[in-house]
């Protein structure tokens, strides 16, 4: 504003600086507003190379959680043996890598629930997904699942920071039983199928690509129909029509996907629902999908196992 400026000017010139001033101090105040959490953004941060970065919740893809280094540390304490076919109480705690405990406020609500973890045996064939609760200990929290078959399975912890925003993951391995020989190459035990057979229903997976390539994105198509044409009771299940997750054959990690039919107050088809989903795979080798759906108001899982083509 200069020395010469008219009223009318002069005010404008207030006018600007006033509202500049009050949009600063609400983001500084913002920014300092309690959220509930202890942790910051600086917590959830590993620096150097090999680090697992923060991934998108509404863009999620394969993300190879084992071998890159995560800022949670996850540990698991079961309450007693875990054998095949018992079921076992098991404890996870989870810590920043300085060893802050992550609690219930310091993670965001996601697809209904603050903390998935998603469990599957050596050969892909037992896949669990659970949702643990709070333990007594801040950073502790508290499932019971029970193992369909032997080996180490693996369990990925996928979650959302307060402090971020933004999807974290982290895993640890779960001995069960004595270990089988693990010479059997995973062909031998998943064949390649894009059908399954689940409570009555038949599942059908297809891509807009064949064959599915490393490195180029693709749409799947997931189908759900009852043999004789009757009626498929499709419901939600944690904010969502249905769920597929993808391992890979070293359980490297995993890729959550959600439809990209995200409105539920769209139904769809009540005979031969559709829903389609966009992945990338980041190198060949073999997969194996998990659908999850609620059906009638009971949860059915269906696999299906496939190769990525260079």
């Amino acid at each position: 504003m200069t020395a010469n400026a008219t009223p009318l000017e002069a005010a404008r010139w207030r006018q600007i600086v006033l509202i500049t001033l009050g949009a600063a101090a609400l983001y500084v105040g913002f920014r300092y507003v309690p959220t509930g959490t202890s942790l910051n953004h600086m917590d959830f941060r590993v620096t150097g190379a090999n680090a697992l970065e923060f991934c998108d919740p509404s863009n999620p893809q394969f993300i190879p959680v084992v071998a890159v280094r995560s800022p949670v540390r996850m540990t698991l304490r079961p309450a007693g043996e875990v054998r095949p076919g018992e079921a076992v109480t098991i404890t996870v705690s989870l810590a920043t890598s300085g060893g802050k405990p992550i609690g219930p406020r310091d993670l965001n609500v996601a697809h209904t629930r603050k903390l998935h973890l998603l469990i599957v045996d050596p050969w892909l064939k037992d896949y669990q997904h659970v949702h643990p609760e709070p333990g007594e200990r801040e950073g502790d929290w508290v499932f019971t699942f029970t193992p369909h078959g032997r080996g180490t399975y693996r369990i990925f912890a996928d979650f959302v920071p307060v402090a971020t925003g933004r999807g974290l993951y982290a895993s640890a391995d779960l001995p069960v039983g004595p270990e089988q020989a693990p010479s059997i190459s995973l062909t031998m035990r998943h064949e390649a199928a894009w059908t399954a057979e689940r409570a009555g229903y038949r599942f059908t997976l297809g891509s807009d690509r064949e064959p599915v390539r490393a490195g180029q994105p693709a749409t799947l198509s997931f189908t759900i129909t009852e043999p004789a044409g009757g009626p498929v009771p499709l419901e939600p299940v944690m904010d969502a029509f249905a769920h597929l997750v993808a391992f890979d054959e070293a359980r490297s990690g995993f890729a959550h996907l959600h439809p990209n039919e995200v409105d539920l107050a769209w139904r769809p088809d009540p005979v031969r629902p559709v829903l389609t989903f966009q992945v990338t795979f980041p190198e060949p080798g073999h997969y194996v999908i998990w659908s999850q759906v609620n059906l009638g108001g009971h949860e059915v899982f269906a696999p299906f196992a496939f190769e990525v083509e260079n």
